[in-house]
């Protein structure tokens, strides 16, 4: 039986190798799309396609756009720093991206498709293309995909004061309870709390009792 398996993997992958070289000699347009429309293909049967990095497609900068909701602001020498990273490294990590339409909606990696789009060097490097995921299936609400981005900023330690209190906020009026704030955002109750008294919309305290922060 394992010599079965073993000729009939032998068999698949000698196939492959018979592709790569018709893919190779493909223009640089046809060869990233016939690239991409292979990875999707075994990404369907990969015992991993629960996960997004499972798939990592090359779409061209253009298409990828940033969102209107990120907190997250790299100050010059960070964004320098990332440049540098990219440059020297390469790709490690792709953008996380959400489609709308034509347009690649980002969720994580705004900065990342900044370098793509605006250092010379990366641009070249890449040929004008930026390395994408798309999120999980069933996280495409607007919701789910707010809360995606403050998941991915606050695990790396950075998030803005003020636009994470508009962005509780906006998700309090779209029906979410304090908890399912939380939960998504991985604060704890007070945290939750403590953004809205930031915002200080009166609204946002109809159900509020009191609050520990004033103990």
């Amino acid at each position: 039986m394992q010599t079965l398996f073993a000729t009939v993997t032998d068999e698949i992958v000698e196939e492959a190798r018979g592709l790569v070289g018709q893919i190779d000699a493909l223009p640089l347009e046809d060869k990233v799309q016939a690239l991409n429309e292979i990875r999707a293909m075994l990404h369907e049967v990969s015992p991993f396609r629960d996960e997004p990095v499972d798939c990592v497609s090359w779409v061209r900068a253009e298409t990828v756009e940033g969102n209107d909701y990120n907190p997250n602001a790299v100050a010059p020498p960070e964004m320098r720093l990332l440049e540098l990273s990219i440059k020297e490294d390469g790709y490690t990590q792709p953008v996380v991206t959400h489609l709308e339409g034509d347009v690649y909606r980002v969720v994580d990696g705004f900065h990342r498709t900044r370098v793509a789009k605006e250092s010379p060097v990366v641009r070249r490097r890449t040929l004008g293309y930026v390395p994408i995921v798309s999120i999980r299936s069933g996280r495409e609400d607007l919701k789910d995909r707010m809360a995606s981005t403050i998941r991915h900023n606050r695990a790396r330690g950075v998030h803005g004061v003020k636009q994470m209190a508009d962005i509780v906020a906006e998700l309090y009026a779209m029906g979410w309870t304090d908890s399912e704030i939380a939960k998504e955002l991985g604060m704890d109750a007070d945290e939750v709390l403590r953004f809205k008294q930031t915002k200080g919309l009166p609204g946002l305290f109809k159900d509020q009792l009191y609050s520990k922060a004033w103990e």
